[in-house]
């Protein structure tokens, strides 16, 4: 239970928080973006069996890689890329939240 709450909290609260305390000006379009840090999880379609409760996403899926986790480390250090990078970073976080209370 803790698992499931550390790792979707991290996912959807989190993103809102920092948003919220942040982002004072634009606080809903940053949060709709920390948001879309999830869509990295369209690589989950590729794994056989789809959906496994005792799979780490970390090292396993490939927008889960260690060098693809190295490139969204990068994103936050250039101003275009910043929120995005950000929101990278949050998803990788909850999923190693996740894997870690395993």
């Amino acid at each position: 239970m803790l698992r499931h709450m550390a790792h979707y909290g991290i996912h959807f609260l989190v993103p809102i928080l920092i948003a919220f305390w942040f982002f004072k000006g634009n606080r809903l379009q940053i949060a709709l973006i920390l948001l879309a840090g999830i869509l990295i999880d369209v690589d989950h379609l590729l794994a056989d069996p789809l959906f496994d409760p005792n799979r780490c996403s970390i090292g396993f899926h490939p927008l889960h890689s260690y060098w693809a986790i190295l490139v969204y480390c990068i994103l936050p250090f250039f101003r275009p890329t910043r929120i995005i990078g950000l929101a990278l970073i949050i998803h990788i976080i909850a999923d190693i939240m996740d894997c870690l209370l395993m």
